[in-house]
């Protein structure tokens, strides 16, 4: 088993930053891959970033060069830098935590952390 446990959201302004990190416990030496999704109001939860273990990135297209992801080499915590935040960034942020590189049904999951731009 592998617990997780977001922080670092927040409320901010439109172009602001925020930094929310993701820490794993547990079985967390069989973690190969951890990453960031994103749930908004009445939308469906869609990713934002992903990191593996041999340091591979992964964003989605639409944010990203505005995101970071980083992590130590065990993953025992990543971090998602964001910048130039705007409204529609708006939404809970989720970590997530999986054995292989393809997303799985059993992947771990955090509570998230709320993430509000708005002026």
């Amino acid at each position: 088993q592998v617990q997780l446990v977001e922080s670092g959201g927040g409320l901010v302004q439109p172009g602001g930053s925020l930094r929310l990190s993701c820490a794993a416990s547990g079985s967390i030496l069989s973690i190969y891959r951890m990453g960031w999704y994103r749930q908004a109001p009445g939308k469906q939860r869609e990713h934002v970033a992903t990191i593996t273990r041999s340091g591979d990135t992964a964003y989605a297209t639409s944010m990203k060069n505005r995101l970071t992801i980083s992590g130590d080499n065990a993953l025992n915590t990543v971090y998602l830098q964001m910048n130039s935040l705007k409204p529609e960034d708006t939404a809970v942020y989720y970590c997530s935590a999986g054995l292989s590189l393809i997303p799985r049904a059993d992947d771990y999951w955090g509570q998230g952390t709320q993430v509000t731009v708005s002026s």
